[in-house]
């Protein structure tokens, strides 16, 4: 039976009017328990938007750490959240990988066909983000780095075939509303919720997402060879 591809029925998390990006890092520390700290941010320049970092070719302008020691700044305190926005009320948000969770990446286009394979089949899924660079983050307990590839090949995929891999410990993400160059703002594909506070393991959706990456790929190599 075919599969199609659909936004899920999830709402992202409303904004508030006049909420700003200080409040949304400030309710991942403290509903979420999440480490989060402060990136680049974008900067008006000769009628466009550059990166904070002053790189002219920035591959992420306006997402990426500011700083090199940005793992030792990373912090899930309210009051140091409050204190760093505070500074830079513009700087975007980033949750570092490999602590309270781990991200599987996968392109849009199969991110959507997996979230409702996924769905159809009554598995948990935690927060998922879709960032304007059309990828999605599935957001799985840590350690998902380290067993990916294996649970790949059991299902008879290989690894490198597959536009799917994890984000994990030395790794980051950048979470909504952080806006990503001139391409718009990250959104909650899947919103975090009280349903979906308890994440779950990447071998509960792995099947799922190397499926709709499998089909993604072959997708793209009909359309090449068409």
């Amino acid at each position: 039976m075919e599969e199609t591809i659909g936004v899920t029925e999830t709402a992202p998390i409303p904004e508030q009017r006049g909420e700003r990006l200080l409040d949304h890092a400030v309710r991942y520390a403290e509903e979420r328990h999440w480490d989060v700290f402060a990136g680049t941010w974008l900067e008006p320049a000769e009628g466009r938007e550059l990166c904070s970092c002053g790189a002219a070719d920035c591959s992420a302008p306006g997402a990426h750490p500011a700083v090199e020691d940005w793992q030792a700044l990373a912090s899930g305190s309210a009051v140091q959240v409050r204190r760093i926005w505070g500074k830079q009320p513009n700087a975007s948000i980033l949750l570092p990988t490999g602590r309270t969770f781990d991200a599987i990446d996968v392109p849009d286009s199969a991110g959507f066909l997996a979230l409702a394979r996924l769905h159809r089949m009554n598995r948990t899924v935690g927060p998922v983000t879709l960032s304007p660079d059309h990828r999605m983050l599935f957001f799985v307990l840590p350690g998902a780095g380290a067993k990916l590839e294996d649970l790949v090949r059991d299902l008879g995929w290989s690894p490198s075939a597959l536009d799917l891999f994890a984000r994990s410990e030395g790794q980051y993400v950048a979470a909504p509303p952080t806006r990503f160059g001139g391409r718009g703002s990250v959104q909650w594909a899947q919103a975090p919720t009280a349903a979906n506070r308890w994440l779950p393991d990447v071998e509960e959706l792995i099947d799922g997402l190397a499926y709709a990456c499998g089909r993604d790929a072959a997708e793209a190599r009909d359309r090449k060879s068409a």
